[in-house]
């Protein structure tokens, strides 16, 4: 059957070592390092919550080159959260914690691009705060590194530094839901698919960049994200 309209391009992210991974669904977790929950108001290890992106929200950086996202329209307040992704190789339903390394493609380093004012007047009104991180170029990623090479990423430094100085600075530890329960109860609420990605959270220390300024992401074991705003 043909399609009445042009078919939307699938986004692609690269894949270290050769290749590209097909995005499906974005899945993010919500306050899900103690330190960050606190700056944002909130205590305790309370039950993982899950918000989503577009697929087209992401923008891929290859290695060693500078990504550039537009500054967002009706905000004055755009911050950024240095996260985790991992990667969805194998789908499922119900599954298991101690089952979760097997659907793990592999994994990248994102921003979770906020715009924060826009967040905090849906939350005061009751409303989806879709509009505060569903936005077009709110996911920058690099390049997924395969699991087979990395092995599962469970402990590591976590940092983002804005225009050379530090904002961010966490461990893959620190996660209040490990990785493995992250996708135990993802995978409860909706079916797990080869494609999709899921940021796992952002440490302390997020905060607001403007135009201009260059954002540096770094995981340990995954390497740099380079992003500028412009």
């Amino acid at each position: 059957m043909n399609a009445v309209i042009p078919m939307p391009a699938v986004p692609l992210v690269p894949v270290v070592g050769g290749g590209v991974f097909p995005v499906r669904r974005i899945y993010c977790v919500g306050r899900n390092y103690v330190e960050h929950a606190q700056e944002m108001g909130f205590t305790g290890r309370e039950p993982p919550f899950f918000f989503m992106k577009p697929a087209d929200a992401v923008v891929p950086v290859a290695d060693g080159q500078t990504g550039l996202v537009d500054y967002p329209t009706l905000t004055q307040s755009l911050h950024h959260e240095i996260e985790l992704v991992v990667a969805i190789g194998t789908g499922g339903r119900n599954i298991a914690a101690a089952d979760a390394a097997r659907h793990i493609y592999g994994y990248a380093i994102g921003l979770d691009m906020t715009r924060r004012d826009l967040q905090g007047e849906m939350k005061k009104q009751g409303r989806p705060w879709c509009i505060g991180k569903g936005f077009d170029q709110s996911a920058p990623i690099g390049p997924i590194h395969p699991k087979a090479a990395t092995g599962e990423l469970n402990r590591g430094a976590i940092t983002l530094s804005v225009n050379g100085q530090p904002r961010q600075s966490g461990d893959l530890g620190q996660l209040i839901w490990s990785v493995g329960e992250i996708l135990e109860h993802l995978s409860a609420a909706w079916a797990l698919a080869p494609g999709d990605l899921v940021f796992t959270g952002t440490p302390a220390g997020v905060g607001a960049v403007v135009a201009g300024d260059s954002m540096v992401g770094a995981v340990e074991g995954l390497g740099s994200l380079k992003v500028t705003l412009r």
